[in-house]
């Protein structure tokens, strides 16, 4: 470690590993009172009333509720960082929205895709084409810019809660569903949220499993409809991200619980008919994903080391996740939930052991993070509490705001003293 020099309200240290691999921790003195006082009351509102609006609202109006919620808590937290903090992600020169001046036409942008990488912004590198198609869609109809795009990415990532409690309810039944709502939203992931386009993935996602995960509890032509349209939000989400497919294992456990594998061939069918259509246009999925890894393998990642990241990574995840999911992935026992909670562990553990995460930075868990969330409803059980009688009914419910308190102070702690550049 040494110390660096002082860049205005920053004050920074790094570190340099043998590999060239740097870590930079920064700590930020930029908060205004005022701004914090809005986030504080914002996280505050969330976690004296959340828990007993869950409880009692009607079903239709805790999505609502939650939706909104899950959008307020990230913006507050960014504008901590001050007013362009949402747009700076956005128009930075790594992002999606650089690449769009560079899309001549859409069939010789996916055409000449993987022969071209290396000319795009890093994010683009990463990625399939399907988000930089996307703005550039939404620019020639007139909705191009940073505000749409920030709006894009922000209605993603608030639009994962609703869909993770709905899968929820499906399977593990609507009072676990509400119990778990308040962490669903107060977490530090939500730190990523605004403004990052994996938010956009996590919401795409989150909604292409939860429509999956419907159809394996109903059968007919209800059940081939929603399992069709979760295929197709799938056939979406993995040419917006490649790590996404890693989402399936989730539906497909569910699947195998309930002895549905038809949902899941409907549903893989439809996505099968998206990648078809990126084909025919002249982009491959899997040529995709083979360049970018020898994109990604001739950078630094060749030289970062496979074992401190496997565990570096597991490390930001549980960063984003809070210590209050420790204790509840500790205590949680039932069985329903963790057929999505152990769903998303799996897939987390297959992107970390296979190295597809190496390197990688905090918000590539944010599609992954809303389901391991969901275990957060075992710290709103009152049997998860060994509260002596004596101390009333109240206590579990004090209880449950305090553990959403430390939620939301870990991410106010995280966002005003250290500085993520991602």
């Amino acid at each position: 470690w040494r110390a660096s020099a002082r860049r205005g309200s920053l004050v920074a240290c790094e570190w340099e590993g043998e590999s060239g691999a740097g870590l930079e921790v920064v700590l930020d003195r930029r908060t205004s009172p005022e701004r914090l006082e809005e986030a504080l009351s914002v996280a505050a509102a969330i976690v004296l009333a959340g828990p007993a609006v869950a409880a009692r609202v009607p079903w239709h109006r805790l999505l609502v509720a939650t939706g909104a919620s899950a959008l307020a808590w990230p913006v507050a937290l960014a504008l901590l960082d001050g007013g362009q903090a949402l747009a700076r992600p956005v128009l930075s020169d790594g992002g999606y929205l650089t690449a769009v001046a560079q899309v001549g036409s859409p069939g010789a942008f996916l055409d000449s895709f993987t022969e071209q990488i290396r000319g795009y912004p890093i994010h683009v590198q990463g990625h399939p084409p399907g988000l930089v198609l996307g703005l550039f869609g939404l620019d020639r109809i007139g909705l191009g810019g940073s505000t749409v795009a920030t709006t894009l990415y922000l209605g993603g990532g608030a639009a994962a809660a609703p869909a993770v409690l709905v899968a929820a309810r499906d399977v593990a039944g609507e009072a676990w569903a509400r119990r778990a709502a308040p962490f669903v939203v107060l977490a530090p992931a939500a730190l990523w949220v605004a403004t990052s386009a994996d938010a956009l993935f996590a919401g795409v996602g989150a909604w292409a499993v939860a429509l999956v995960v419907l159809a394996t509890g109903r059968r007919g032509v209800d059940g081939d409809r929603l399992a069709l349209g979760g295929g197709l939000l799938f056939g979406v989400a993995v040419f917006l991200s490649y790590g996404l497919v890693l989402l399936a294992v989730i539906p497909t456990v569910v699947a195998w619980h309930r002895r549905r594998p038809r949902a899941l061939v409907v549903s893989a069918t439809a996505a099968g008919v998206v990648a078809v259509a990126f084909f025919a246009a002249g982009f491959s999925w899997f040529d995709g994903v083979w360049t970018t890894r020898q994109r990604y393998f001739d950078g630094i990642a060749g030289d970062r080391p496979y074992a401190a990241f496997a565990v570096a990574n597991l490390a930001c995840l549980a960063i984003a996740l809070g210590p209050a999911l420790a204790v509840a992935l500790a205590r949680l026992r039932d069985r329903r939930a963790w057929l999505l909670v152990g769903g998303a562990l799996g897939a987390i553990a297959i992107a970390d052991l296979t190295g597809m995460s190496k390197g990688e930075v905090e918000r590539i868990w944010l599609p992954f993070v809303p389901w391991i969330l969901l275990a957060g409803g075992v710290l709103a059980a009152a049997t998860a509490f060994e509260w002596p009688r004596s101390r009333g009914p109240g206590a579990p419910r004090r209880a449950v705001q305090g553990w959403l308190a430390l939620q939301a102070a870990t991410a106010v702690g995280l966002q005003t003293l250290v500085h993520t550049p991602w």
